[in-house]
């Protein structure tokens, strides 16, 4: 929920597309095999070329390591087949998709991309405008849903599940459990999204086990806070529906029997991104209330500090800190949501990707995440933080595994696809996370960002290639791909509320590229264009040698600083290179990012780095994304340094692996 999204009448048009997929099999190191359907049946099938057959299996069976691959799925768009794309649009009219569409089919066509754990985002039944009064559950008020279909991180319910996702609503916590049954059974795991910052400005479970309080019901309104209170209120006034702006309409202006500017709440309470008026802003997250965490109005904590020397210690110790707490020290809020957590690692989830994380204090996050950690030592813990200062603290204290790589390595690999930055920035920004990059998950894209497919980012998918290497293997991270951006999605469609570029996270609306590929649930390609296929091809070959070299959970070293310090003639601000190893292999990434000319230069490497390789002279080098031995060979020089001759086409990536 990072961006704050507002309500456009107009969308982007999608760029045409260049028939070049024969030429980018060449280009980015694929087999012209690679251009055909690459089935679920085809998956243990050889990516050829003329030197050499290595399927992607292969690889999988040697692997010595497991590198995440995170392939985040929005749920209620994966599987519909629907086209007709209506702003606004009904279920009848735009269709929705549903936990049966996830079918062994569909799960082993995840998996043949390297998968490694599917996040199921917008699962927890959050607020939307659609009747479903006949399994008990009320209706929402569409003047705080933000579209048809609302916000997945307006959550009304964290007891069950989105009712839309259901083939029988009524039965919808037990269709989501097969999911999980079947998302195991087909070698992955589960995760799913917990919002801690706010609820939907109606929260209300009629799914909590037997003793657990909504939130609010126990909250004294007659206080703007106090330590046990859910909410932070605003006393002696009542809420009211925010002025719209740039003519938006709830619902697109439609007649709806709850549309009337109203919606009732007193004392108001404070909304979502902590604004503290009773009648928000129109950009205000008005839809939802913030959670009060013993956090109070003047910022000062509430609740027991942290000794700092406790981000040193295990995610044990950091339990037995909070057990050994007063009862009534721990805010109400806190044992909520670890309940919440712990009714869902029950039903077999295995990890949590925590929305908007650094809006909440790092104590809470050590309070629940070693409680989940007590539960499942590996549970996968994923946390939204943009702000970088604040990363150490919410690994360390915070006890979170993962954070996203969005201010630093994301928003620099989008300014050199651009043209806006040098290569050089890549270095810089790796640096800076040395310490912790296993934590920093890599992405290009995801629900909240722009799709690369747009005139906004990078114009087409195949200019973001060069990025999507770097990110996959620069550092021991997890990768995460978003549903279509292996396909080349563009998000180009006006589903209502929201902006074209990305892909509607609030209205029912089909995602072309993705249905192509999916040729209604065959997930063959069937209706997907050659460069689609070529696209998924590199992405599936990419992925998987992500998952599976176990270099890439090794050492690191850029070796691009000493290419500039050297005046490499040919080495330039659009190519990075840096090596990756272990004891076990050793490779050289290069990657050009020009996307007209090719490039050819002279690599050194430096002898620091070739005396922990201990090499043989002319050692013979290996391009493991097009699985071809290289005429190239690594050179031993006299000082004890090492080069190779480099030559790379316009976009093309080689991960050199050297034979011995």
């Amino acid at each position: 929920m990072g961006t704050i999204i507002k309500p456009l009448a107009s969308q982007l048009h999608r760029p045409s597309p260049t028939s070049k997929a024969l030429v980018l099999a060449s280009m980015l190191g694929l087999g012209l095999s690679a251009c055909q359907p690459n089935t679920v049946e085809q998956t243990d099938t050889a990516v050829k070329n003329d030197n050499e057959n290595v399927s992607v299996t292969q690889i999988n069976q040697t692997a010595t390591t497991a590198k995440p691959v995170v392939y985040q799925v929005f749920t209620r768009l994966y599987g519909n087949t629907n086209t007709t794309n209506k702003a606004w649009g009904t279920i009848a009219e735009n269709g929705v998709g549903k936990f049966s569409d996830f079918t062994d089919v569909a799960l082993r066509d995840i998996k043949s991309l390297g998968t490694t754990h599917v996040w199921y985002t917008g699962v927890p039944h959050h607020a939307l405008v659609n009747d479903y009064t006949d399994d008990g559950i009320s209706n929402d008020d569409p003047d705080v849903v933000k579209g048809r279909a609302g916000s997945p991180y307006a959550v009304k319910d964290y007891y069950n599940v989105n009712p839309d996702l259901a083939d029988n609503p009524a039965n919808r916590l037990a269709e989501f459990e097969a999911l999980i049954g079947r998302t195991h059974a087909n070698g992955m795991q589960v995760i799913i999204d917990i919002v801690p910052n706010h609820v939907a400005r109606n929260y209300h479970s009629i799914s909590a086990p037997k003793g657990e309080p909504d939130f609010g019901a126990n909250d004294d309104k007659t206080n703007t806070y106090s330590r046990h209170n859910n909410f932070y209120y605003v006393v002696g006034e009542d809420f009211q529906v925010p002025q719209a702006s740039d003519g938006y309409l709830p619902l697109g202006g439609e007649t709806h029997p709850l549309i009337d500017a109203k919606f009732a709440e007193s004392p108001a309470k404070w909304t979502g991104n902590g604004s503290r008026l009773a009648k928000p802003d129109a950009n205000d997250w008005y839809e939802t209330v913030k959670i009060n965490y013993g956090v109070k109005p003047d910022g000062s904590h509430d609740f027991p500090a942290l000794p700092n020397d406790y981000a040193n210690k295990t995610a044990a110790e950091h339990l037995a800190f909070w057990q050994a707490q007063a009862a009534d020290d721990i805010p109400d809020s806190w044992r909520k949501f670890e309940h919440i957590a712990q009714y869902w690692l029950a039903k077999g989830v295995d990890g949590f990707r925590y929305d908007m994380a650094e809006m909440v204090p790092v104590e809470f996050w050590s309070y629940l995440n070693s409680h989940i950690k007590h539960t499942n030592p590996n549970a996968f813990i994923l946390a939204e933080v943009y702000n970088p200062d604040l990363y150490r603290d919410y690994i360390h204290l915070g006890k979170m595994d993962y954070l996203y790589d969005k201010v630093d390595l994301y928003d620099t690999l989008k300014a050199i696809i651009q043209g806006k930055a040098s290569t050089a920035a890549i270095a810089t920004v790796q640096a800076k996370v040395s310490d912790i990059d296993q934590h920093m998950l890599h992405f290009l894209e995801n629900h909240d960002e722009q799709r690369i497919n747009t005139a906004d980012f990078a114009r087409n998918p195949f200019n973001a290639l060069p990025a999507m290497v770097v990110s996959a293997t620069l550092s021991r991270s997890p990768t995460l791909l978003y549903f279509g951006q292996e396909v080349g999605e563009s998000g180009a469609e006006n589903a209502g509320f929201g902006q074209p570029t990305r892909t509607s996270i609030f209205d029912y609306v089909g995602v072309p590229a993705h249905q192509r590929w999916m040729n209604n649930g065959k997930f063959d390609g069937g209706q997907s264009t050659s460069d689609e296929k070529t696209l998924r091809a590199y992405y599936q070959t990419l992925l998987t040698l992500s998952h599976s070299a176990s270099a890439l959970t090794g050492e690191y070293i850029e070796l691009d600083t000493l290419q500039r310090q050297l005046n490499t003639q040919g080495y330039d601000d659009e190519v990075f290179a840096f090596s990756r190893f272990n004891a076990d292999q050793q490779l050289i990434i290069v990657s050009n990012f020009s996307q007209h000319q090719s490039k050819q230069f002279t690599l050194t490497l430096p002898h620091t780095l070739i005396n922990q390789w201990h090499i043989i002279k002319n050692t013979p080098v290996k391009d493991l994304l097009n699985y071809t031995l290289l005429t190239q060979q690594l050179v031993l020089q006299s000082d004890s340094s090492a080069t190779i001759d480099v030559q790379l086409a316009p976009l093309q990536s080689v991960v050199m692996a050297l034979q011995r």
